[in-house]
């Protein structure tokens, strides 16, 4: 999946160098408490590769990529939980679902 969405976005900063950047940039935090990083499974990569959630306790930033646009260049909404059911509960139980399938980055790289 990650391939077909640098085909679409066609640009020099490709999806895979933006996670290895990333990846990067979290590894030289160490491992403080409460921050995981995982990889999708390879069956649900299509059901979230073109949507980013970064959750906070009850913040969540998400970025529904747009067609043909990167990241950056698509809205960023932020959401904040307001009670049961409402777009924040939504957005976190579908991160969420597909996070418990996921792989840990550092087990992966062999340091889990």
């Amino acid at each position: 999946m990650t391939r077909q969405r640098e085909a679409i976005e066609d640009v020099a900063l490709s999806v895979s160098t933006r996670i290895r950047i990333t990846l990067e940039h979290l590894d030289r935090l160490g491992t403080p408490p409460g921050l995981e990083t995982r990889y999708c499974s390879a069956e649900d990569a299509v059901n979230h590769v073109s949507l980013s959630v970064f959750r906070f306790d009850d913040d969540a930033l998400v970025t529904p990529h747009l067609a043909r646009l990167v990241g950056h260049d698509s809205p960023l909404l932020h959401l904040r939980r307001q009670g049961d059911g409402g777009m924040f509960a939504r957005f976190a139980e579908h991160a969420e679902e597909l996070w418990r399938r996921g792989t840990s980055v550092r087990e992966q790289q062999g340091l889990g």
